[in-house]
């Protein structure tokens, strides 16, 4: 009796095993290996996909809903980066913890991607255009201070988007170098998307009645701002993820709001808004999402948003929000 239990036991695990491999020649064809990809912000993870396509397995660092200025790296974190065929990050400027985090990654295969190599970041003197209608006593000691260091927004900008769509398909190649045209055809497709996108957002810009931008959420989009030549006030003062807004600058808002005969505010995602609120109800604005696609909530994930619908959703409130026909 014992006998048979257990060479029916074996003859289970045997069938078992026989099972679970063809599930996976199923999903893996064969001959081919799919590239594990790692990524940390939302932008880079799903340009990753567009490029690797059914050749690459790529996971989001951030779970959705996390708000990705205070994002702190974990012990589980570092496991998944280490166990990564590539890891894929938007810069240091973004991403403070990176270099002391690769320190103590022990895969020596594993290849790292700066997205953001070959994009000049904007530094505080570029964007200061887009405060000159701040309060001018004190403002240079305050630039200084507040706006000490280099913009990280760098996909907002879509021709940066599509250079770091460039980097990408360069470490798909160093990996993979067997599919290079694969993933070259891919990356064009999709920098044909941006190139769309950009054209779009230009085409409606020209129609605008109004050319500023009144954010109540982190100083995200001075590059958007930069290239579709609009003044943007923010109530999160400098790059610093630590940036918190004052009264000063609530106040300052409000006058500027009214001073340009403003009729909308907008908002950021994964964030309270509670700053736009405390302006549209002093200002009697309406209030509209800005979304900077750092990361995206649950119930977007579930949705499947890719940073192409998030972008065509804010040029739908540019529109509303600067009057464009």
């Amino acid at each position: 009796m014992k006998r048979s239990i257990v060479s029916v036991f074996i003859m289970y695990i045997f069938l078992s095993l026989i099972f679970l491999s063809c599930q996976k020649r199923e999903t893996v064809p064969a001959g081919d290996k799919t590239i594990k990809v790692v990524t940390t912000l939302f932008p880079v993870y799903d340009f990753a996909k567009n490029v690797g396509g059914k050749r690459v397995q790529v996971e989001l660092l951030l779970l959705p809903g996390m708000e990705p200025h205070s994002f702190e790296p974990k012990p589980g974190d570092i496991r998944k980066i280490s166990d990564a065929d590539i890891f894929m990050y938007t810069g240091k400027f973004m991403e403070p913890w990176i270099e002391d985090v690769l320190k103590g990654v022990p895969n020596k295969n594993l290849l790292v991607i700066n997205t953001s190599m070959g994009i000049a970041l904007a530094e505080d003197r570029d964007l200061a255009e887009h405060h000159k209608y701040e309060k001018k006593s004190g403002s240079q000691h305050e630039h200084h201070h507040e706006y000490n260091g280099k913009d990280p927004h760098i996909w907002l900008d879509f021709s940066n988007a599509q250079t770091m769509v460039e980097n990408i398909l360069n470490g798909f190649i160093t990996k993979d170098p067997a599919n290079r045209d694969e993933y070259l055809k891919n990356a064009e497709a999709y920098s044909a998307q941006l190139s769309r996108l950009d054209r779009q957002f230009q085409e409606v810009r020209a129609s605008c009645k109004k050319d500023m931008i009144i954010h109540g959420g982190h100083f995200a989009f001075g590059y958007l701002a930069r290239r579709y030549h609009l003044q943007y006030l923010s109530a999160y003062r400098g790059f610093s993820p630590n940036a918190e807004p004052t009264p000063g600058n609530i106040i300052q808002l409000i006058k500027n709001f009214r001073n340009h005969h403003l009729n909308y505010i907008f908002f950021e995602e994964l964030v309270s808004p509670n700053v736009a609120e405390t302006i549209a109800r002093e200002t009697g604005a309406k209030l509209l999402m800005l979304h900077g696609a750092h990361n995206i909530s649950r119930s977007e994930w579930e949705q499947n948003v890719t940073f192409i619908s998030l972008m065509e959703n804010n040029l739908k409130n540019l529109r509303i929000g600067l009057e464009c026909q």
